[in-house]
């Protein structure tokens, strides 16, 4: 019998020993908890201490593959060394002068996808992508511009947070689903990838931050995950018709239907929910758009991250001048909106916020 034909697929945390059938092959060892990869190795007739140490090469020390762990015999190894761990290859690397890097991952069927990784004195954040492209196709994102292809794992998205923590050499703080791709059409290889950066890679769930442009039903379905990782939504317009104009998809999930959820997710998780606005001059940047963002957001348990938009080619949205921007904070302040300015890092290189494309664009 060759050493794949014998494998059992990585049991759920919920799959019952009577079911864990006999199959050719196994999915990717990464993204696997404790338990799972303790009962794999067991069921591979090593003892359960074995799944610890898999475990730790996998997460803490970044093996990209079984053969070079060298604390499990040689000849297991040997026996499975088809069983992949699930990481990915660098197609391309780029540093921004602030020291943010932009990275084109390739999956192992040849897709290419981005993630960012945002050194600053305190902090190591990572910019994942959810999805391969992007479907809903907002007119200020380059994403967007160049379709959708598939749904990541969700080990090619703890993948992304372990090739930035291992390039940098340094621990990951903090991981933010603001990358490829809408996280809630996606939601089930999210959840699964924030419980795996959280309980395997070690990063504090309040440290994660899933964002979204909207999905209509999915908001509360993540709430009922009660993951207490940071909530973003991506609102970018203080009106319907606005937002309409700039994401497509508000067509079909009015702007008061999607407060009305976010309302209902405070309600069912007690966490509050971060608003994300990009600035466009002379579009969304008017003193009346900040009084109509601000009689929204009146009494939410809510607060507001400006973002002043990062140029693409395919659009010719210009950025607010500095003057214009605060201006847009004071507004928001006077009516006692908790607001804050996003720094942009990786601007040069298309490594900010609403560049990622799975190209190099250039």
């Amino acid at each position: 019998m060759s050493a794949t034909s014998h494998l059992d697929r990585i049991p759920s945390e919920s799959t019952s020993h009577s079911d864990q059938s006999l199959t050719t092959s196994i999915p990717p060892l990464l993204g696997a908890s404790l338990a799972q990869l303790t009962q794999w190795v067991q069921q591979q007739g090593q003892p359960a201490y074995r799944g610890r140490q898999l475990h730790s090469w996998i997460y803490q020390k970044g093996a990209r593959s079984l053969k070079e762990i060298s604390v499990l015999p040689k000849q297991w190894r040997e026996a499975v060394a088809d069983v992949s761990l699930g990481r990915s290859s660098l197609h391309y690397r780029l540093e921004a002068a602030d020291g943010t890097v932009k990275y084109l991952l390739r999956l192992a069927d040849d897709q290419i996808i981005e993630t960012v990784g945002i050194p600053t004195a305190k902090r190591l954040t990572v910019c994942v992508s959810s999805q391969v492209g992007c479907p809903m196709a907002c007119d200020f994102c380059a994403t967007g511009k160049g379709g959708f292809t598939r749904n990541l794992a969700h080990h090619e998205i703890v993948d992304q947070v372990l090739t930035v923590q291992e390039d940098f050499g340094q621990r990951v703080s903090n991981v933010v689903f603001m990358g490829m791709g809408e996280p809630l059409l996606n939601l089930d290889a999210v959840v699964r990838a924030v419980k795996s950066i959280n309980q395997d890679v070690g990063i504090g769930m309040r440290s994660l931050t899933i964002s979204t442009v909207g999905v209509p039903h999915r908001i509360r379905q993540l709430a009922e995950h009660q993951l207490q990782a940071t909530f973003a939504i991506s609102l970018h317009a203080s009106n319907q018709k606005l937002r309409e104009q700039l994401i497509p998809s508000a067509k079909h999930y009015s702007l008061k239907a999607l407060l009305a959820d976010c309302r209902e997710y405070v309600q069912l998780t007690n966490r509050r929910v971060t608003f994300e606005y990009i600035l466009l001059a002379g579009l969304n940047d008017l003193p009346e758009h900040a009084l109509e963002l601000a009689k929204h957001l009146r009494g939410f348990q809510s607060h507001v991250n400006l973002i002043p938009y990062n140029p693409i080619s395919e659009v010719d949205y210009q950025r607010p001048s500095s003057q214009r921007i605060q201006a847009f904070v004071d507004a928001l302040k006077q009516h006692n909106i908790a607001v804050s300015v996003r720094r942009s890092r990786g601007l040069e290189k298309d490594a900010a916020c609403g560049q990622l494309r799975s190209s190099l664009g250039v």
